[in-house]
């Protein structure tokens, strides 16, 4: 089926407004981006079964910010695994535009990942001896892009995230918010139609934790970027335009705060 995806115009000075340039989508009007339809995921331990996900189903419309909520075990990051096709599910269906993504084979989830998903890491997980534009310059590496086009991207992206003079340094020389904002850059170096964060804000001081909430904000409602993200901080959850909780693999209402106070 036709890919779901906006065309990047990406050159070097460009405003955020105008980094990525919108075409029509085939996807209709309030139609949902993510479609998870009755997705159940389960693991076997020995003899035991162990159920993660229990009948689940979730929509998320395209540009909207997500937070996914839940205590530890609720099932929140293999919710997230399975929209982002690095795991599928034991049953039930996973849509991400017009692509069946539970139904791919290794292969093709591989390359859909490449073309349309962006991964933030709550420990970064940036490569200590690329400096910060080799690491922004990995997911492209595997498109059929010449050098100029990647160098344009890569920058670009550096710009978005404030960190173009940053741009030579390794990982080690950079702050914890720093490899972070490299990191967001990476997510979105290819235009993805999805950004999945797991954590984002996990291992940063508040004063961080509060720039990348505003960093990613700003990256949705300008670019109409739709992103999952995980958490245990109410705090950056609210930041979020919905919230979603999950305890014992299916969405639930509010849970007690008590299970949810800031740390």
């Amino acid at each position: 089926m036709p890919k779901q995806k906006q065309s990047a115009a990406i050159y070097p000075g460009c405003s955020l407004r105008s980094i990525f340039v919108p075409t029509l989508r085939e996807n209709p009007v309030n139609q949902p981006i993510v479609n998870a339809i009755n997705v159940s995921r389960y693991f076997k331990r020995g003899s035991e079964r162990v159920d993660v996900l229990d009948d689940l189903s979730l929509q998320v419309p395209e540009g909207q910010f997500l937070a996914l909520m839940g205590p530890s075990g609720s099932g929140k990051t293999t919710l997230l695994n399975l929209i982002a096709g690095l795991d599928t599910p034991s049953s039930g269906e996973i849509w991400v535009g017009e692509s069946l993504v539970s139904k791919m084979s290794e292969s093709q989830l591989a390359r859909w990942r490449t073309e349309n998903v962006g991964f933030v890491f709550q420990f970064y997980h940036l490569l200590p001896v690329l400096s910060a534009y080799e690491n922004v310059e990995l997911p492209l590496l595997l498109l059929p892009l010449s050098s100029k086009k990647r160098r344009e991207q890569v920058m670009t992206a550096l710009d978005l995230v404030g960190l173009h003079d940053r741009s030579k340094h390794i990982p080690s020389q950079l702050s914890g918010g720093q490899q972070q904002r490299v990191g967001i850059a990476r997510a979105i170096v290819t235009d993805p139609t999805l950004i999945v964060a797991d954590e984002p804000t996990g291992d940063l001081d508040a004063k961080s934790a509060h720039e990348i909430l505003d960093l990613m904000c700003t990256l949705q409602r300008s670019l109409n970027k739709t992103i999952l993200m995980v958490t245990h901080d109410p705090r950056a959850a609210k930041r979020a335009d919905r919230i979603q909780y999950l305890d014992k693999g299916q969405l639930v209402d509010k849970p007690e705060d008590e299970l949810y106070e800031a740390g």
